[in-house]
């Protein structure tokens, strides 16, 4: 059985918020990256489903202008954070930098989300920029660490 790297990290020991390097495929030339953009401490909160669905949408709409070689961001299944796929190298500082200025000029201040009609979005009822909001100013206020272990 092949492993999940997710499940090998020892989710009682990180420190949330946090940005991780969670892995990493080279083939030749090409090389894609996967981040771990931890929002909330695993096991004691998780972020609601309409705060989790803003998050996403401002987050995938925004990161793009800050970062080269965006695939995809993705909302964790533990609905602690998002899952960040890049072409390229990058660092967690990096990481951590560009979505920092996200939270602070495209989440705190945005007057609306992106992408919310029928058409556009699987759940478009299903959005909370209030609650979104909420949890971007937590997460700033506690500050982003480039590491999962310890508060950088």
């Amino acid at each position: 059985m092949a492993k999940v790297e997710s499940f090998e990290l020892d989710h009682n020991l990180v420190k949330a918020p946090y940005v991780r390097r969670a892995g990493v495929e080279e083939q030749g030339e090409a090389r894609i990256e996967k981040y771990d953009l931890r929002f909330l401490q695993p096991n004691q909160d998780a972020l609601p489903t309409g705060a989790l669905h803003t998050l996403e949408h401002l987050l995938a709409v925004n990161l793009r202008d800050y970062l080269t070689g965006v695939i995809d961001l993705s909302p964790m299944g533990c609905r602690t954070g998002f899952y960040l796929i890049l072409w390229g190298n990058h660092t967690p500082e990096e990481i951590r930098d560009a979505l920092t200025t996200v939270l602070e000029k495209h989440v705190v201040a945005a007057t609306s989300v992106p992408a919310v009609s029928a058409k556009e979005c699987g759940n478009y009822r299903d959005h909370s920029l209030f609650s979104a909001q909420e949890y971007a100013r937590q997460v700033l206020q506690q500050g982003i660490s480039s590491d999962p272990f310890l508060r950088k």
